[in-house]
Formats: structure tokens, sequence, C-alpha cells
């Protein structure tokens, strides 16, 4: 159940560490046989495949390798095969540069799909800003990402705009005291708690109390029960899906048992192969993200199918993101390709910036486009949860 909104509107009022659809050998003119007489175009994906937040590096590789698979079979871009070279981060700044670095000087790559994180892929940034390489991050949502270069690109949403889209949730469903609770040193998590208190309190929200952890943390009973007593409408826990987890267990053990609100963070928070916060306890629990497997659009039901038939689950939020940040990509090569530039030139990297930047994409989460900066124009969705722990989704908000 589920009505859609113009978000406009609703705003103002195991796996292995490097993997590949067919790793090739280096080369530095972007294709697999040199120059724009090429049969293939290199494209590089990176992200976290390996450590803590890998989970989220592997279902944007998924995704991504997803759609570069369907596109190979459906005759590729201008006749080339798409090659796509990955390489694990790790989660980690430093890894994520070296592999940067070596995805552009020892395998010649065109384009990139990564990072994921948000500190990894604001280095990656930095980095290519000198090469202008094209990149497309499916998942990093702070607001820095895209400002160093116009070669930057994401397919997500940023972290200012979803805690603004929360407050205003907040402020639709009548929740007249919030308060916090976030992963201190957390750019993401951070950056959403900020915006959506500054944009709660101009609603007339009282935000009546901001906690804070330190990562690592696996008891919250201290926090909770600060916010408990200042008796709260709903608390916004903008982490990632295992904090969220316990935070959410154990505050209904505590006795809450009111509205928790998250961002895209909380996607994976039950189902697939470990359920971090048990089903009864998501009851009154809304996020927001870019795709759900529940969403009932002829397009999100496709891609569900290729995705289960493919990988035998069912698709996360971020596998959407990273087949819809290869799909963005793939435009951009696109146009280059049908300007006739030779690959890996200057040329051909600007032709494909411009062509990301000046096209539309009908992706799995929606109608993406750029309208002056890396940040996306796309609709965004609001999940609740089923008795069973199954994702429904709440609400639409339409670009």
């Amino acid at each position: 159940m589920f009505e859609n909104v113009s978000r406009r509107q609703f705003v103002t009022g195991s796996a292995a560490a490097i993997m590949g659809l067919g790793l090739v050998g280096c080369g530095g003119n972007g294709g697999g046989e040199g120059g724009d007489g090429a049969s293939s175009i290199k494209v590089g994906i990176m992200g976290p495949h390996t450590g803590d937040n890998s989970s989220y590096g592997l279902a944007c590789l998924n995704g991504a390798q997803l759609y570069f698979k369907q596109l190979n079979a459906d005759g590729g871009v201008n006749g080339k095969q798409i090659e796509a070279v990955v390489y694990d981060t790790k989660g980690d700044a430093t890894e994520a540069v070296n592999a940067y670095n070596r995805l552009v000087q020892e395998d010649g790559v065109t384009g990139i799909v990564g990072s994921v994180l948000t500190g990894p892929t604001i280095a990656v940034a930095q980095a290519s800003v000198a090469d202008n390489m094209p990149c497309v991050t499916p998942s990093a949502t702070a607001a820095d990402v895209v400002t160093y270069g116009s070669n930057y690109f994401r397919a997500c949403v940023t972290d200012p705009e979803q805690g603004r889209v929360m407050a205003h949730f907040a402020s639709e469903q009548g929740y007249k005291n919030v308060a916090t609770l976030y992963l201190s040193g957390s750019d993401y998590s951070e950056g959403v708690n900020a915006a959506f208190c500054d944009e709660a309190e101009s609603l007339g929200i009282t935000i009546t109390t901001q906690q804070s952890y330190a990562d690592g943390d696996v008891d919250f009973k201290a926090q909770l029960t600060n916010i408990i007593a200042t008796n709260p409408d709903a608390i916004l826990v903008p982490n990632y899906y295992q904090d969220d987890g316990m935070i959410v267990n154990q505050a209904r053990t505590q006795g809450y048992d009111k509205v928790f609100l998250g961002v895209d963070g909380w996607s994976g928070i039950y189902g697939g192969s470990e359920n971090y916060a048990d089903a009864a306890n998501l009851h009154d629990c809304y996020y927001c993200c870019a795709f759900s497997s529940s969403n009932e659009s002829e397009t999100a039901t496709k891609f569900v199918s290729d995705y289960e038939a493919e990988y035998g689950e069912a698709p996360t939020n971020f596998c959407a993101l990273g087949y819809d940040a290869a799909m963005v990509l793939a435009a951009g090569l696109t146009a280059a390709e049908e300007a006739g530039l030779e690959a890996g030139s200057d040329e051909y990297k600007q032709a494909v910036i411009d062509g990301v930047a000046s096209g539309t994409v009908e992706g799995v989460t929606g109608s993406i486009s750029y309208e002056g900066t890396g940040d996306p124009v796309k609709s965004s969705l609001i999940i609740t949860f089923a008795e069973d722990g199954a994702e429904e989704t709440f609400q639409v908000l339409e670009a």
C-alpha cells in the first residue's frame, strides 16, 4: 500500500576480492584492441568487497555486473563489448586511490563505477580531477563527493536530501517531538542528522535530544534511556543497518514502542543471510531509499526477476543503485562512441562526461538526469515493514 507524491511538493509544503565480467590485460587506450577500432571498452568497478561494509560493495558490484552483462548480450556499446576490471577497496581511502591509479595507469579504463562508501569515494574524486576520468558512484551520499570536478556523478541522492525528506515525512505524519541517535565521526550519519534537525526545526518539530555513539559500540542502553526519557514521537537513526538493527532491538526491549525513522543505510536490515532486527520490532519503522523489491513498477519488477535469476536472491537498494550507476556510465560511453572519438583520449573522456550530464536514463530506481551538477534529479521511496519483516513501499516521492 503506497501513494505517489511529488518530492518537490513533499519537501516544499564471501566473495573474491577481485572479480570481473572478463578481466583483461593492461593497456592505456581503454579498448581491448586499441583506439577507436577496439572491439571492447574497458571500465572499472571498485568498492568494498571484503571487510565490515562488504555487503554494500558486493551489492553494488552485482548490480553493475548484471547491467553490463545484459548490455553486452544486447550488442554492447556501438557494437563493442564492455570489459569490467574490478578492484576491492576494502572500504579504505588509500586502497581506493591505489585501485583508481591501477585502473587508469595500468588497465586503461575509460570510466569507473565507484567507489561505494563516502570516504574512499571522496579520495577517488579528488584524485580523478586531474585525469578528467568519468566516474559514477552508486551510493556515496555525502555532499562533497561531486564538488571536486565535473567528471564525478552519483546515482543516489545526498545525505542532506535524505535528511530533509525524512524531516518532511515526520512533519506530514504529525510527529511533534523527535530524538536522534547517530554515529559520531561518520560523515554519512552526521550529515543526515544535521540536515534532518535543521529542516525539522524549521517545520516546527522539537528535537528533544541528539545522542551519539562511537564506532564499534554494541550497547546503546545509556543513549536510549536518555532518549526515551524525553518521550519522543519518533527516533531518527541515520546509520548503517548493523547498528540500526541493534538499536531497534534494544529500544523495544527498553519499552520504546513508537516510531523509528531512517535513511538508505537501513536497506538490508531484515532478510538475506542475516536479520539484524527482529521482524516483530520493525513495526512503525520507516526509511527513505531509491529502490525496494516491494516496488510494483514494471521496471522494478523486471529487475527483481532478472537479479533473482542471476544471483538467487532478491536485490537490495544498493544492487539497484549499482545497476543504475552502470547504466548512467554506459549512456556517456554511448555518446562518446557515437561521436567517433578515440577511446581513452581527452576528447573521448569529455564526451562521456558531457553525455552523462546532458542525458536521461530510465533506471530501475527511476528516471535519472542531471541539472548542472553531479547530483541526480530522481524519485525516492519511503519504505516500511510488514509483520513478517518484509519491506513494503509506503510512499513514492516523485522528482
